[in-house]
């Protein structure tokens, strides 16, 4: 924007300064020649008055010596029948049309002008005065001018674009400083705002900006709350769900509804202290993916041995460091398993496979027969609430790889995260 308004400066500035030096420079060279011609007539002028006085050719010859265009060789009195008296620079053919019209006129000549001017004598004779006027005389200082001129030109440009500069980095600056405020904030830096300068529209805007950052963070803070609330409310049916557990007999049907009372109970922790520490407190995290899947493996592999499904796990060797926190890495890996529990038929096999390239999981089952609609958030054609693969999808954004869903080897569905290669 700043070269922009810069070379903005210069188009107009430039197209003014030429609107004026166009004709000033014609008039300049018009004054010149003007003011030469008029020299040369008052010069005439006075040889004439001499002539009304005297006409005796000695007396003529000092005259015209005595003069600045006599000394020159640029001036000659021409009498009839006689001899010019002084250096003739035009034809006689001109000095005889001059005598006949009587009147001042000027003639060309060689590199010049000829300023002829005619009068009569008292014995009725006509003489001529010739003054002759070359072309250096006619651009004296013409040169002069216009450099001064284009001088005065330049500078005026170059002060213009200076002064765009200026005003134009106190806009661009504004503006710079609007669209990081605006990059900050879409980043999550909710405490980012905008100090208001430069044009009032600028202004304004940085205004508008940090009202619209003022309401984002009261909305997002009371997001977190009500999510905070929520959440605490579901510990009443967690408890009757912990008493229930409690009451069963000892088995490994208790104990995983143990397990589950306990990891649903930590998860509602996690969420309460998240959502009201927000994303800016709990800082940049990191969860290996490895460690996660053996975790929450075992925990599927007694519903899986009690519905009879055979699988294997492929991998693992090395961990794989997720910029995720554990309990949104726990959400991922959850969804992805339970989408084979939930949408296959019992005795359905399934494979996971993990490596530093992603986390694919296979099933034998009916497949998914519309992918591109199955990741939509709330749409699903099982009769599910549409969120699983839509949390693995956004699983895979924030981890920069990308979701896979396809058929799988196993003739059923393929859903994992593959990672691009570092």
């Amino acid at each position: 924007m700043r070269w922009a308004l810069n070379r903005l400066a210069l188009a107009i500035t430039s197209m003014v300064a030429l609107a004026f030096l166009v004709p000033l420079a014609v008039a300049t060279r018009q004054i010149a020649h003007d003011r030469a011609v008029s020299d040369a007539r008052q010069q005439a002028t006075s040889l004439v008055t001499v002539l009304g006085v005297d006409a005796d050719p000695t007396l003529l010859t000092n005259a015209v010596a005595s003069t600045t265009a006599g000394s020159a060789g640029r001036l000659a009195v021409h009498l009839p029948d006689v001899a010019p008296i002084g250096v003739a620079h035009t034809d006689a053919g001109q000095i005889s049309l001059a005598a006949q019209d009587r009147r001042s006129v000027l003639a060309p000549a060689p590199d010049g002008v000829a300023y002829l001017q005619p009068t009569v004598l008292t014995d009725g004779r006509t003489v001529v005065v010739e003054v002759y006027v070359p072309d250096s005389e006619m651009q004296r200082g013409v040169w002069t001018a216009w450099l001064i001129l284009g001088g005065l030109a330049i500078l005026l440009v170059a002060g213009s674009v200076v002064l765009a500069d200026r005003l134009g980095s106190k806009m661009v600056k504004a503006t710079r400083q609007l669209a990081g405020s605006t990059r900050r904030l879409g980043g999550g830096d909710l405490a980012t705002r905008v100090e208001p300068i430069g044009p009032r529209e600028l202004r304004d805007a940085a205004n508008a900006f940090n009202t619209m950052a003022d309401d984002l963070h009261g909305l997002l803070e009371r997001e977190r709350e009500l999510a905070a609330d929520l959440s605490h409310r579901l510990r009443t049916p967690l408890t009757a769900l912990r008493l229930d557990a409690e009451a069963l007999p000892p088995g490994q049907v208790a104990e995983r509804m143990r397990q589950a009372c306990d990891l649903l109970d930590s998860e509602l922790d996690a969420i309460i202290t998240g959502t009201r520490r927000g994303s800016q407190a709990r800082g940049p995290q990191q969860a290996d993916l490895v460690e996660v899947l053996a975790d929450r493996l075992a925990f599927w592999s007694v519903l899986a041995e009690d519905q009879e499904r055979p699988w294997e796990v492929l991998g693992g060797d090395v961990p794989v460091m997720l910029p995720m926190s554990h309990s949104d890495l726990i959400l991922v890996v959850d969804a992805m398993l339970g989408n084979v529990f939930s949408h296959t038929p019992e005795r359905t096999a399934f494979r996971v496979h993990i490596s530093p390239e992603g986390l694919l999981v296979d099933d034998a089952g009916p497949g998914i027969p519309d992918p591109a609609r199955s990741v939509q958030r709330g749409v699903s054609g099982a009769g599910s609430t549409g969120l699983g693969l839509d949390i693995v999808r956004r699983a895979a954004d924030e981890s920069g790889g990308q979701l896979v869903v396809a058929r799988s080897p196993l003739g059923g569905a393929r859903v994992g995260i593959l990672f691009a290669p570092s």
